[in-house]
């Protein structure tokens, strides 16, 4: 009973902080259309405001991955919001560079909106088919040292078997050994270039702007940490919202395409689709769940073992 009324204050609190991040920015957002924030004009409120929505859609896939790293590394819970802080700035600094480097690509090739389009739909029509497919259950019975990550790290440099609370290094025998924790981080950074490969392509996709571009992400990671609790609590509630962030990319490198070709898609029905397949993902995640085929969330004790 305790642990239970434990996971559900935590689970209120990150819901809380998520909230206020949101609410955050669409503070933001007014100040735009007042004219307040220097270096972004009043009419490119909605292009920010769809960026944003992008961006925070695409930030539940981030923390899907890592969700699943924590799960497959049996990370203690304890030993997770070290990594998660490091994961964020991670994310923090890659978007920003991949930012700069392509809106300087675009003023140079503005072709390369092209490649960006390939990218989208690829990516898009990948989680599609990946999260329409992949049906298999992950054990959680293996040991950590079964795993192949760790077997292939230990080869190159000493790695510990076990977690030491959130150190990254420990001293065994008068040797100093990495720990399963750096790994993550590894593997986490790693997920993180992969990542912002797919979320900056998308945010071109709504502007070519790169301050708009730059702020509606930093938004949009504001409530990461928060809302990785909200994400691990419902991971298993929302099946379908991941086909909807493959079909949203689909859409934005279609839109790409096609204002490449001369047709030009209004900000307002880019914004009016987006809102509709994530409304559908998670509609239809609800809708089934209503019907008894999915349980709501993981429990406390599932949580714990990750």
């Amino acid at each position: 009973m305790v642990d239970e009324d434990e996971d559900a204050s935590v689970y209120r609190t990150a819901m809380i902080r998520t909230l206020a991040a949101i609410a955050a920015a669409h503070i933001f957002l007014v100040t735009i259309y007042k004219g307040l924030v220097p270096g972004i004009l009043p009419t490119q409120a909605e292009e920010w405001y769809t960026c944003y929505i992008i961006e925070e859609s695409l930030s539940m896939d981030n923390l899907f991955a890592f969700y699943m790293v924590f799960l497959y590394f049996k990370v203690p819970t304890a030993s997770q919001e070290r990594v998660l802080r490091w994961g964020i700035l991670g994310a923090i600094v890659m978007r920003a560079l991949m930012i700069s480097a392509g809106a300087v690509m675009i003023q140079s090739f503005h072709h390369v909106l092209l490649i960006f389009a390939a990218v989208l739909i690829y990516q898009g029509l990948k989680i599609v088919r990946g999260s329409v497919g992949d049906d298999s259950d992950d054990s959680d019975e293996t040991d950590l040292g079964d795993s192949l990550v760790l077997r292939i790290a230990q080869r190159i440099v000493p790695v510990s078997g076990d977690y030491s609370g959130d150190a990254f290094f420990v001293q065994r025998d008068g040797q100093l050994m990495a720990t399963p924790l750096l790994l993550v981080l590894v593997v986490i950074e790693m997920s993180d270039v992969v990542f912002a490969i797919d979320s900056v392509p998308a945010a071109f996709g709504s502007s070519e702007d790169p301050v708009v571009i730059f702020t509606a992400n930093m938004f949009a990671i504001l409530s990461l940490r928060s809302l990785y609790a909200v994400v691990a609590h419902a991971v298993d509630d929302l099946p379908y919202l991941e086909t909807a962030i493959g079909g949203v990319l689909v859409f934005l490198g279609t839109k790409m395409l096609a204002e490449s070709g001369g047709i030009a898609i209004s900000t307002t029905v880019s914004l009016s689709i987006v809102f509709l397949m994530l409304g559908l993902g998670a509609g239809g995640s609800f809708l089934v769940k209503s019907k008894g085929s999915w349980t709501w969330g993981k429990t406390a004790s599932e949580i714990k073992h990750i």
